[in-house]
């Protein structure tokens, strides 16, 4: 059989990097790491193409090509997995989805012929026993989870690297806590699974024999949520892989609580990890026990930020505003926190209700669900109605993000962040794509850019005071050249982009607003 592997586009979005990836000539983060280990699990004889339309078109002839469409996809790729759909059902294909969105929302995809839900190495067996008997079902689903122990290698040779700026790979799934916005534990549970150190190692092995070289991805929902296993046994394994190699640098999501372990952060930052995603959501106390948040309470985050800088991790974050706990305060403090914090890449979103979570179920019954989440969660929308009124939120939610990124706002985060960090010394490779970054960095930022002034500065002071960080401050201009871009769509008029926190709350009227990336009027 012909199979054709197609990933739905993700929305330009502050997470997809875009304006920032065209610096070094990429089109896309991270590959569809899902649809490259589905495609390990397929009858060997079976001929595979895969089409991520992140990175290229899908064509007529691919899909008339093929004899099955298997469709994988997140919430936020809701509206290309509809398009492709279609497409692919005018041309007579039988399609074949699984992944995050449609097992969160199979009963909006009731068009697909073949819905594999939950976790595949469960239920994709089922169809392909079912489909060579020649009776396959509509739906196989699953409340097991699986041993992952067991999960093939991905099938890395179908992707084409030159397209993306990292590599993916998985150590475990599934997260000890139990934040109520959060859908990870619904969909994967709280009990850690992980794979063994072979796994791990044939997979590395895998993407440096096919010529990757570039920085690799742990997409873990929590890389420590098992220390144990980490520390005893895939840190040292790692240390050792990476000895005599160029390249291969990590970055993986944690909770914040990995600031409490000295141990584990030098064995990660040993082992090659420079950048970690933490959900610090909000400096408010009172919050954090409103989303049972209980890993973030009752700790000193912002010191804890600065001793993970300090040991030689860059620390990214995602930042909510829109708990029933938040007063109008919350807005200038998540301002201040980031700022003293030097955390670059911080994702601000309005909070949202995601299917199969605590608090969609709690805002469900309190009537206050009015619609499906969008699944970007910057995007400036949100999916509930919040105790503050939807305007006030709104307004201060466009606050922070006119504040964070100001140029002069973001250049000193930078310079905030440059005076903590520590960076480990590694070996260095430069390529040609980086070198023409920093002369498409000098011409885009330092001559046609509003913030040419601030970049200049940082690039002589950094320079000539601290030559090792220059790197550093070249690519977080460039990923302020890209929040930047992100923040004039999101807040098209200049004089509204230019407004502080105070002066969207005092120009905010009861009444209705309109949310342009929902196009829905919501009431206060």
């Amino acid at each position: 059989m012909n199979i054709l592997l197609v990933y739905p586009e993700i929305p330009e979005t502050f997470w997809s990097f875009k304006h920032a990836l065209t610096f070094i000539n990429k089109k896309a983060s991270t590959p569809p790491l899902g649809l490259v280990t589905i495609a390990a699990m397929l009858p060997k004889e079976w001929v595979l193409r895969l089409i991520d339309k992140n990175v290229e078109p899908l064509k007529d002839k691919d899909i008339l090509w093929a004899d099955f469409v298997l469709v994988s996809a997140m919430v936020i790729q809701r509206s290309s997995s509809r398009s492709v759909i279609n497409k692919c059902h005018q041309l007579g294909k039988t399609i074949v989805a699984g992944g995050p969105l449609f097992t969160s929302e199979p009963a909006e995809f009731d068009d697909v012929e073949h819905l594999i839900l939950n976790e595949a190495e469960i239920t994709l067996p089922e169809f392909l026993k079912d489909l060579a008997e020649g009776h396959p079902q509509h739906i196989y689903k699953t409340d097991e989870f699986a041993d992952i122990r067991k999960t093939p290698a991905p099938l890395m040779n179908l992707l084409s690297f030159k397209y993306y700026d990292s590599m993916s790979i998985q150590f475990s799934r599934g997260c000890p806590f139990n934040c109520d916005f959060c859908n990870i534990t619904s969909m994967l549970g709280h009990i850690p699974r992980v794979k063994t150190v072979k796994q791990i190692i044939t997979e590395l092995d895998n993407l440096y024999r096919l010529g990757w070289r570039r920085n690799v991805f742990f997409v873990d929902d929590n890389f420590i949520g098992n220390k144990k296993i980490l520390k005893e046994e895939i840190l040292p394994a790692l240390i050792e892989w990476r000895r005599g190699k160029i390249g291969f640098n990590f970055i993986t999501e944690t909770s914040i609580n990995i600031a409490d372990d000295d141990e584990l952060i030098d064995l990660m930052v040993k082992a090659g990890f420079i950048s970690i995603f933490v959900g610090i959501e909000t400096p408010d106390e009172a919050s954090l026990v409103d989303c049972n948040k209980k890993q973030n309470q009752n700790r000193d985050l912002l010191e804890c930020v600065h001793h993970l800088q300090e040991s030689g991790i860059q620390i990214m974050a995602g930042f909510i505003v829109g708990f029933d706990q938040d007063s109008p305060s919350i807005f200038q403090k998540q301002i201040d926190f980031i700022q003293e914090s030097g955390i670059l890449t911080a994702m601000v979103g309005m909070l949202q209700a995601m299917e199969g979570t605590t608090l969609y179920n709690r805002l469900q019954n309190e009537n206050r669900i009015i619609s499906m989440s969008s699944g970007d969660n910057v995007d400036g929308s949100t999916n509930i109605v919040p105790v503050m009124g939807m305007n006030r939120l709104r307004a201060g939610y466009f606050g922070i993000l006119s504040t964070i990124f100001d140029p002069k706002m973001f250049y000193q985060r930078i310079q905030t962040f440059l005076t903590y960090y520590h960076p480990v010394k590694q070996p260095v490779s430069i390529n040609l794509d980086e070198v023409g970054a920093l002369f498409k960095a000098i011409f885009r930022i330092g001559i046609f850019r509003k913030e040419r002034k601030e970049f200049w500065k940082l690039f002589f002071r950094t320079l000539f005071r601290d030559p090792a960080k220059f790197p550093l401050a070249i690519t977080f201009s460039i990923y302020g050249y890209h929040f930047a871009k992100m923040t004039e769509r999101m807040i098209p008029s200049t004089k509204q982009r230019r407004l502080s926190v105070k002066d969207w709350l005092n120009e905010v009227q009861p009444g209705t607003i309109t949310v342009p990336s929902q196009k829905t009027t919501y009431y206060k």
